[in-house]
């Protein structure tokens, strides 16, 4: 394994324009696996005393730069201190072999923000919520069903990494059969891994212009990764993740205990992605058999696409976003 340094961007070099009315500072912290994490920390001007907090991650392959910086900056304009970060493996942050994913390590990483938010002095740590986007929607769900200092939680476009890695999209690969000839492929995969002593990348979204014959979805991320925000350390505006990054979503399932939940939860999706079918399930499971049901929502946007929630100022809904921490951060 190779030493790992930390080498950290000091300009400004997001994919969103900085807001004036912002104090932004780069951070580090580590999880209980003694990685180090790379985050932004975002501090509304003139604001004095101790702060709502909000951590923010996501989407899955993108960097702090990219979508949770923006939610994150928009949502410290409006009084909360914030945080977006980069999990283990990947943008800044540390973690060998890079552009790997873990449920529990992913979901440790939330709770390791949480810990790093805790220990600052302006945070009022009795006010601490959570904001996951794509694939970081289902983890943060993940997250509150497991720590109760999570005050409030927001899904904004969620995945169910768990259920599209075992089940495919639109649980079209939903059988035995299919999963034991995925896994198989996979485990073929780490073999080759092993002999050649480096981990083979998946290739991340498709060189623009796009071909026509593409599923809109996969156009719909080009545009985003590969176009209007792309990043230099995004994983998926560039190589991707390792072809076997993922495969420990496929038995270990993020969302069994979402019913036992008692803090409060948005689910924001748009109503046109391709997406949407994650939050209106994961939602209908989390109320199912629940005592906890009166501070749970699902908001569904008329006409959105699946990354409109990543950078669409006039779709994401900021100010309902706003009114849901401010209802549940006391």
């Amino acid at each position: 394994m190779k030493e790992e340094k930390l080498i950290l961007e000091n300009n400004w070099d997001k994919t969103f324009a900085k807001n004036e009315n912002v104090d932004h500072k780069k951070i580090v912290f580590h999880n209980r696996y003694g990685i180090t994490l790379v985050g932004d920390l975002y501090t509304p001007k003139n604001k004095i005393g101790k702060l709502p907090a909000i951590s923010v991650c996501g989407p899955f392959g993108a960097v702090k730069e990219q979508a949770s910086g923006l939610y994150a900056q928009e949502l410290a304009s409006r009084g909360f201190l914030t945080l977006a970060f980069d999990p283990s493996f990947t943008g800044e942050s540390l973690g060998e072999p890079r552009y790997m994913a873990s449920p529990d390590i992913n979901t440790e990483d939330f709770q390791a923000s949480i810990d790093y938010l805790s220990t600052l002095d302006n945070v009022d740590i009795d006010k601490i919520g959570i904001v996951g986007i794509c694939g970081w929607g289902g983890l943060a769900l993940n997250t509150a069903s497991l720590d109760t200092r999570i005050k409030a939680t927001v899904t904004s476009t969620m995945y169910d990494m768990s259920r599209v890695n075992a089940n495919g999209y639109f649980d079209a690969n939903n059988n035995e059969q299919a999963r034991y000839e995925m896994k198989k492929q996979l485990n073929q995969q780490r073999t080759i891994d092993y002999k050649n002593g480096k981990y083979e990348l998946n290739g991340g979204c498709l060189d623009l212009p796009v071909p026509e014959n593409v599923p809109f979805y996969v156009k719909d991320y080009s545009e985003y990764y590969k176009g209007r925000a792309y990043h230099k350390r995004s994983l998926n505006s560039n190589a991707g993740w390792n072809k076997i990054g993922c495969m420990s979503f496929i038995n270990q399932p993020i969302l069994q205990y979402s019913n036992e939940i008692r803090s409060a939860v948005l689910m924001i999706h748009g109503e046109k992605a391709h997406s949407c079918y994650f939050s209106k399930d994961a939602y209908k499971n989390m109320i199912s058999n629940s005592k906890y049901t009166q501070n749970k929502k699902l908001l569904i946007i008329p006409n959105a696409v699946h990354t409109d929630l990543y950078d669409n100022k006039e779709i994401i809904p900021f100010d309902v976003i706003e009114t849901f921490f401010k209802e549940n951060l006391k």
